[in-house]
Order: structure tokens, then C-alpha cells, then sequence
């Protein structure tokens, strides 16, 4: 019996190393396992990082070229508007001018004949006055005559009607 039994135990041992050893080679296994997962996931990781530093330079660029694009934009309208400035004086300026000339005319015509004959008379009419062509050939109606009076571009020799604004 005894020998039945340092058998048994030898087998009990032989059994408990191979169980250790079959546990040994699966615990190698899932930490080769575990190691290899790791290291995709290091390398997945490093792809994303990757891809997100390669997409911040482009938004970065995308940014650049939109801030171009603004100041281009706002350097336009500052322009246009300065013109835009300079044109709505210029049109004051003009508007005030036919204003007159009409207040002129309205006159002229409340007096009729007469009022070319006063004129005459107070040195109003002479050379360069006919330039304007209100009292060239005057026919009765001065309005006939205005040929000049509403084009604020051509006033003729006159220096104050014809300045740059």
C-alpha cells in the first residue's frame, strides 16, 4: 500500500505540475494577449492624435483665409463708403445749387419781361451771365431758355459754380 500511495502522490505532484504549468501558459498567453491589445490601442490612439493635430492645422489655415477675406471685405466697404461720403455731399452740394438756380427762375419768371430790363439795369446781365443762357433771346417765358440752368455740370465759366466739391 505504500508504494500505491507515493504513486498516487507522485501523480498527485506529476498532476499538480502540469496544472501549474498549463496555468503558467495561460497566464503567458493573456499577458502576450493583453500586451498586444495594449499596443493596438497605444497605435489606435496615436492615429486619432494624428488625425486630430493634422485637422487642427487645417481649420488653423481655414481660419487664416477667412480672416483674409474679412479685412479684404472690410477694406472694400470702407472705401465704398468713404465714395459713397463724398458722393452724398457732392449731391447736397449740387441739390443747393438748383435750388437756387430755380428760386432764380421762379423769380424771373413772377416778374416776367420787366425783371430782364431791371437786370440789365443793375449790371446783372453781361457777358458772363450769358453763359448760363437764361436771358439769350429772351422770348417772353424764361423757362424756355433754361437750357443750362438744370445741368449742374455744365455751368459754364462761372469759377464758383464749376469747383470740385
Amino acid at each position: 500500500m505504500a508504494s500505491s500511495n507515493s504513486s498516487q502522490m507522485q501523480n498527485s505532484g506529476s498532476e499538480g505540475d502540469l496544472l501549474h504549468v498549463v496555468m503558467d501558459e495561460r497566464k503567458r498567453k493573456r499577458m502576450e494577449s493583453n500586451r498586444e491589445s495594449a499596443r493596438r490601442s497605444r497605435a489606435r490612439k496615436q492615429k486619432h492624435l494624428d488625425e486630430l493635430t493634422s485637422q487642427i492645422a487645417q481649420l488653423r489655415g481655414e481660419n487664416q483665409r477667412v480672416l483674409q477675406t474679412i479685412n479684404v471685405t472690410t477694406q472694400q466697404f470702407l472705401t465704398v463708403d468713404a465714395e459713397n461720403s463724398v458722393l452724398r455731399a457732392q449731391m447736397n452740394e449740387l441739390t443747393q445749387r438748383l435750388e437756387s438756380l430755380n428760386e432764380m427762375v421762379n423769380y424771373m419768371n413772377t416778374l416776367g419781361g420787366p425783371a430782364r430790363f431791371e437786370a440789365e439795369g443793375l449790371g446783372i446781365l453781361d457777358n458772363d451771365m450769358g453763359d448760363l443762357g437764361i436771358f439769350n433771346e429772351y422770348d417772353g417765358n424764361i423757362t424756355h431758355n433754361l437750357v443750362y440752368v438744370n445741368e449742374p455740370w455744365n455751368l459754364g465759366s462761372y469759377g464758383y459754380l464749376n469747383q470740385p466739391i
